[in-house]
């Protein structure tokens, strides 16, 4: 049997780059090597590589191929790891779709849309689906903070709009830590969304599709002795997450349902985590993540194995889906 070659992108422009990395190298452990030559490949502001066996390879960008002694590398499929910009706001999805490659994350504009937390809130609040309250602030506006404080109250959360993993996140609890609490978001951001705080206890679902069949996972609870499930508590250890979440039958089928809804309207592709938080049996979505991370520390692996599958069946099917959705 010809193995087919299956590139998987790691790396990145934001802050969020080292961790797209772990994603990726955990991906090539993770994955079936029986049915796949699998090549890690890093997007870097200063240049596009294959790490094959140690040593590195240059991407030929026209065309997206590597050459490796003397042979061309064709891939099959790109398997998108990239947390954040260029692999997760749509741009990679572009380069894709013009030069005619199968890649299995969603699409421009669903890419474009989700990675904008203020535009994907509004979107899924035109169909009742219930968020925190939001104001956004965009780089170089006046800030008034005492209209944001009326409108959000106290605590409430601020966050670069586009972005992922709790780069630039703070909880602010009084007036005076608002306007750093901004200033430490427009770091990472030219765009900032202040969030009301819901109090309650917050979980996230992972879902993807294969053929005509919305797959939902069981349901992560996630425990943090953090303010927040802030990079700590993600990465570092900082949490304790729970799966499948200590949630009644009824309210667990609600979030699937919803998990399910959420992932069929945005027109997502590929495997995505929805986080939310439960307050008083009611579920407020915080967001959605279209390329969540797979590494050692991460909620999808965990949920894949609750729901008694292994991970390298699931990256298969999704990967044989997207080969055979582009060929038609």
């Amino acid at each position: 049997m010809n193995k087919k070659n299956i590139a998987i992108l790691g790396g990145g422009y934001s802050s969020e780059a080292e961790i797209s990395k772990n994603s990726t190298h955990q991906l090539c452990e993770m994955m079936d090597t029986n049915a796949y030559s699998l090549y890690p490949i890093f997007i870097e502001k200063d240049s596009w590589y294959a790490l094959y066996e140690g040593v590195k390879y240059p991407v030929h960008k026209d065309n997206f191929t590597i050459s490796i002694d003397n042979s061309v590398i064709f891939f099959d499929c790109i398997y998108n790891s990239i947390h954040g910009t260029p692999g997760e706001d749509g741009h990679l999805s572009a380069y894709f779709e013009l030069l005619n490659m199968p890649y299995t994350n969603s699409d421009v504009f669903s890419s474009a849309l989700t990675f904008n937390k203020y535009a994907t809130k509004t979107f899924l609040n035109s169909f009742g689906i219930k968020s925190a309250k939001g104001v956004l602030i965009v780089e170089g506006a006046e800030i008034n903070e005492e209209h944001i404080l009326s409108e959000l109250g106290l605590p409430c959360f601020v966050k670069p709009n586009n972005g992922g993993s709790s780069f630039g996140i703070s909880k602010v609890s009084t007036k005076e830590q608002l306007l750093p609490a901004i200033e430490c978001a427009l770091k990472e951001d030219t765009e900032v969304l202040i969030e009301s705080f819901i109090e309650g206890v917050e979980i996230s679902n992972g879902v993807y599709r294969i053929e005509n069949t919305v797959h939902v996972l069981p349901i992560t609870e996630i425990e943090t002795t953090n303010d927040f499930f802030d990079y700590q508590a993600k990465y570092e250890g900082k949490s304790n997450e729970i799966t499948p979440a200590r949630l009644s039958n009824e309210l667990t089928k609600i979030c699937q349902d919803l998990t399910k809804q959420i992932y069929t309207l945005l027109q997502c592709k590929g495997i995505c985590r929805i986080d939310y938080i439960v307050q008083n049996n009611t579920l407020y979505m915080l967001e959605i993540n279209t390329i969540p991370g797979m590494s050692k520390a991460s909620i999808i692996p965990q949920q894949i194995r609750a729901a008694g599958l292994k991970e390298s069946d699931v990256f298969t099917a999704i990967i044989e889906h997207t080969i055979k959705e582009h060929n038609k």
